[in-house]
């Protein structure tokens, strides 16, 4: 079946586009429930329009001396039958309005999964959460009741305004000019609202950006005692937010003051006015009485336009931050590979490659090519920055090569359709990132129809067996926010193992044994070599113990291969690799290529989408 957003989907791919126009767009797969819920809306409105001229019959009847008895329960039937029919009118369009942000926040988590690792190194992800969340919801009501309620209360506006015509031309032209004047200054209102709208939504992202900073370093702000200096930039930052929200208030407030005191003006000069003609006798006690009554009835469609106008201008700011990621550049997943993988390991050729992370930045890589071809390990290795882990970036896709080619299987990784192309490979990063949930959801994150066969296999293999039975529920244990509740090196083993459950054809592993001690790293690499043997493993090595073993050794310096061949090869011909080895390669790196690595300073600032 289908899924209830594709027409979303297809919106966010056609921006930029004016944000009315969006809004409805928006709306618009939810066209059948909108117009029942504006029916019923208006239909309640409309009982409205007629209880003040139910009254004028009441009072004549009075007046008259004839029974009121029918009248009265005329007027309290339509009372009722309007309150009903306004509350189902309401809830019809409250629910309507939470399937529109359903089908909006399903297509942003689509396609903020979907960004391009090279987008969101550059962006603020407490501030994608703010546009998921806070600025969705703000689409809800006037994505549908503030539509309806434009049309609605305009037309139950000119019904009253044609009623009070009837009644009275001339008190019907004070209350006209007193609605003319509310409308002008409507206008010079309403679209500051909208800016301040859209600056305190802002403002949010920049609170959110803030504590996922936070909470992505939480050990580090405490160990380094920088409570205070966080606490107290979160603090400006809410400060912030907090004068953009008392903009907002303030403005709206405007508005709905100025509506009140045009209607409320009104009410005191048609009292005046028409007492005066009443002691006249130019016009009925009756009429006049409807008339007023009117004119407080006029209060709610009045109020409404206003509140809706307002709504409008706050959805339009939520409207143009929640397109700006429409921008953004987005992976294409492609088709899945529906043929079985072959059987035989994975061929890697990279060709005269030079790649920057920015225009701005210098390169990383200054024509860098090497092959890694048939079953066997094959070692990167090389200083701090020589681009190693870039290297297994560009194999993945995370980035493109600026120049040159990456080959898998003797075609161009960017023709590789990529869901096809990493359906081929495991890839152990450095960091051994775990997710929040179960062990075992942690375990089959990239083989979900894995066998319970195959997950007891892979655990015997990577060393987990004595951390299953000690968790107390076993493989159905949660391990906390980023594995908090395993060590490191057991965070190591769960990503070595989830690489191993897919059985890859090719195997990326960038010092998957760092975090390891002598024992496991041992038991590890015997693992490493069994999946050589019938897979291509290629590992980014800072351990002597690891480079001895490989097949092929790529020493790689500031962006160039330096040297191709064997330990023993290169340890008799390339001096860098000799002292390299004198060193036994056992130094761990910095953290080089997290978000992106192996560059001095690889990206600009953070960026923030206004």
């Amino acid at each position: 079946m289908p899924r209830p957003d594709t027409e979303h989907q297809e919106l966010l791919r056609r921006a930029p586009r004016a944000p009315l126009r969006r809004l409805w767009e928006y709306a618009r797969p939810h066209w059948r429930m909108l117009l029942v819920g504006g029916a019923l809306t208006f239909l309640g409105g409309v009982t409205g329009l007629v209880q003040p001229l139910m009254a004028k019959y009441v009072i004549d009847a009075l007046g008259g001396g004839a029974p009121i008895s029918g009248p009265i329960l005329a007027l309290l039937a339509v009372v009722l039958i309007g309150a009903v029919i306004g509350a189902l009118g309401s809830f019809v369009l409250e629910r309507t309005g939470q399937s529109v942000v359903l089908g909006v926040r399903r297509t942003l988590v689509g396609r903020l999964v979907r960004l391009r690792v090279g987008e969101l190194d550059r962006l603020k992800p407490g501030d994608l959460v703010s546009r998921l969340t806070a600025d969705t919801t703000l689409l809800r009501s006037v994505a549908t009741s503030g539509i309806t309620n434009l049309f609605t209360s305009s037309v139950l506006l000119v019904g009253g305004i044609v009623v009070m015509g009837v009644l009275s031309p001339t008190l019907l032209l004070i209350t006209l000019g007193m609605i003319l004047a509310v409308g002008l200054l409507m206008g010079v209102v309403l679209p500051r609202i909208g800016r301040a709208t859209q600056a305190a939504q802002a403002s949010l992202g920049v609170m959110g950006s803030l504590l996922e900073r936070i909470f992505g370093a939480f050990r580090t702000v405490k160990a380094s005692s920088a409570e205070r200096a966080e606490i107290a930039d979160l603090d400006e930052a809410a400060v912030e937010s907090w004068r953009r929200g008392v903009s907002v208030a303030g403005w709206t407030a405007l508005a709905g003051t100025l509506s009140m005191l045009a209607v409320n003006t009104s009410f005191l000069v048609v009292l005046g006015v028409g007492g005066g003609m009443v002691a006249a006798g130019s016009m009925s006690v009756s009429s006049l009485i409807a008339f007023l009554l009117l004119l407080f009835y006029l209060m709610e469609p009045i109020s409404s336009l206003v509140r809706s106008a307002t709504e409008l201008q706050t959805g339009l700011a939520a409207v143009r931050r929640i397109d700006e990621v429409a921008d953004l550049e987005q992976e294409d997943p492609g088709a899945a590979r529906t043929e079985p993988a072959a059987a035989r390991p994975a061929e890697v050729c990279l060709t005269d490659v030079t790649f920057r992370y920015h225009p701005e930045l210098p390169l990383v890589h200054h024509g860098v090519s090497f092959e890694a071809s048939g079953p066997g390990l094959t070692a990167l290795v090389g200083p701090s920055g020589s681009g190693k882990t870039t290297v297994f970036s560009l194999i993945e896709r995370f980035y493109d090569a600026t120049s040159g080619s990456v080959r898998l299987d003797g075609t161009d990784v960017r023709d590789w359709p990529l869901e096809a192309l990493r359906s081929q490979i495991g890839y152990v990063e450095q960091d051994a990132p775990v997710l929040d949930g179960t062990l075992r959801a942690n375990l089959t994150m990239a083989a979900p129809h894995a066998t319970e066969e195959q997950l007891r296999k892979v655990i015997r293999t990577a060393r987990l067996t004595d951390l299953v039975e000690r968790l107390p529920d076993g493989l159905e244990s949660p391990i906390g926010h980023r594995g908090v509740t395993i060590s490191g090196g057991e965070r190591q083993r769960v990503a070595i193992a989830r690489a191993l459950l897919r059985r890859p054809r090719l195997l990326l592993m960038d010092e998957a044994t760092s975090q390891l001690d002598a024992a496991n790293e041992g038991a590890l690499k015997a693992v490493m070599l069994a999946a050589a043997r019938d897979t291509n493993v290629i590992v980014v090595a800072h351990r002597l113990s690891t480079v001895t073993s490989a097949e092929r050794i790529v020493v790689l310096e500031t962006g160039r291969v330096r040297a191709v061949g064997t330990h023993a090869e290169l340890v008799e011909r390339d001096g860098l690799y000799r002292d390299l080895a004198a060193g036994q390669l056992i130094a761990p790196e910095p953290e080089e290529d997290a978000a992106p690595a192996d560059s001095p300073s690889p990206l600009p600032p953070a960026r923030e989408l206004t």
